[in-house]
């Protein structure tokens, strides 16, 4: 069983667009926070935005007023909208729960490729 599952990355020119998607069941969609991390070689995991169980959202500076993280409770979705990209947002983008003790479990996805030239 894979509970979360991406898909939306590709190649596009800087400036462009891409909407990632992530799967999840209905159970961690309707209790758990919901994340987007990207990693690029030689980094650490970045922390891209979250969704809060309560509707809250947060962003790394770096993406504010560009990324936008949102919910879709009718397809079981957690959506990452990227605007205006930039070359620095190349990385692999992963979708992971917020684990919270005897609610969520620590689940992460396999993550899928974006690459932004320039």
């Amino acid at each position: 069983q894979v509970d979360l599952v991406e898909s939306g990355g590709g190649s596009v020119q800087a400036g462009g667009s891409l909407k990632l998607i992530c799967s999840a069941n209905k159970y961690l969609l309707n209790n758990c926070g919901m994340r987007w991390f990207r990693q690029t070689p030689g980094k650490d995991d970045e922390l891209v935005s979250i969704v809060s169980r309560d509707g809250t959202t947060k962003y790394v500076d770096s993406v504010k007023g560009r990324f936008t993280i949102s919910r879709d409770y009718v397809n079981n979705t957690i959506i990452l909208q990227m605007n205006n990209l930039k070359p620095e947002d190349t990385a692999v983008y992963q979708c992971a729960t917020v684990p919270e003790a005897r609610l969520c479990p620590d689940y992460r996805g396999q993550g899928t490729q974006v690459t932004v030239s320039s």
